[in-house]
């Protein structure tokens, strides 16, 4: 299980299958790279996959401080240097995505391929900021407990939330292990993220922005800017999925992607 260290900080991530291009996957805040374990066997059939734990999250370090959503486009591309790998499609949900984004324009070279995931190019809204400020209050004086019921709400759509009360709860005792400070310091990163909204049209890879229709963390709307914006791009909505649609929807969205990798790898 490899291991680079940034910053001080220890970056986890595994290696699985082998093959042209490489993917590499990058999960959702409060997540890690298990997020991805319906959609790895399938990729890893034909190309070489990466799955890494965003710092502070999963088996990676912890965070002692706030850090700009640029140290984690370092972060990717430290571990694409280790292993050899000069260029990836790089497969993001939320923050995931948005890292994906910014390197697509600041490390362009380093990007094959985009699938972005239930994500935002833009700015966080006002509203939203007050909000994750109100709970990150909560979390610092009384712990994730307290703020479960709406965490739940956030990260699964209301079909999930019906009808898969399994995969609820076994996720709901995963977040409850992410270590809080590394949560609050994450944070930042994606409430302060900048925004790439005016700079899309500078993207020249092939690019799928895939959102699930009952997402409320990210909706449907804030996906939708993006393929009007990056030249060549496609969009999908996904029914009965909420912001974390690969746990949700997981064959609809592995078919999906594993169709998008194979078009870019016939592409050359």
């Amino acid at each position: 299980m490899p291991t680079t260290t940034r910053h001080g900080i220890p970056i986890h991530y595994e290696v699985t299958g082998q093959g042209a291009p490489a993917v590499v996957l990058l999960h959702s805040y409060l997540c890690s790279g298990y997020m991805w374990h319906n959609q790895v066997d399938a990729l890893a059939r034909g190309c070489t996959v990466v799955n890494i734990d965003v710092r502070g999250h999963g088996r990676s370090g912890p965070v002692p401080e706030a850090f700009p959503l640029g140290d984690l486009v370092g972060d990717v591309v430290q571990v694409l240097d280790v292993e050899g790998i000069s260029s990836a499609v790089w497969v993001g949900l939320s923050i995931g995505g948005m890292v994906a984004l910014h390197a697509a324009l600041s490390a362009p070279e380093r990007v094959r391929a985009l699938v972005i995931l239930d994500s935002d190019a833009g700015a966080e809204r006002g509203a939203s900021r007050l909000k994750y400020a109100v709970m990150a209050a909560v979390v610092r004086r009384f712990g994730v407990g307290p703020m479960m019921k709406p965490i739940l709400r956030l990260m699964f759509g209301r079909t999930t939330l019906r009808s898969r009360p399994g995969l609820v709860a076994e996720w709901a005792a995963r977040f409850e292990q992410v270590d809080v400070s590394s949560m609050l310091n994450t944070l930042p990163a994606l409430v302060r993220r900048p925004d790439l909204l005016p700079r899309l049209g500078e993207i020249r890879v092939p690019t799928l922005v895939l959102v699930g229709q009952e997402d409320r963390t990210l909706p449907p709307a804030l996906s939708r800017r993006m393929p009007a914006a990056i030249p060549g791009s496609t969009l999908v909505e996904v029914p009965g999925a909420g912001h974390l649609s690969v746990l949700e929807e997981p064959e609809r969205l592995t078919a999906l992607i594993e169709g998008f990798v194979a078009e870019v790898t016939a592409s050359g």
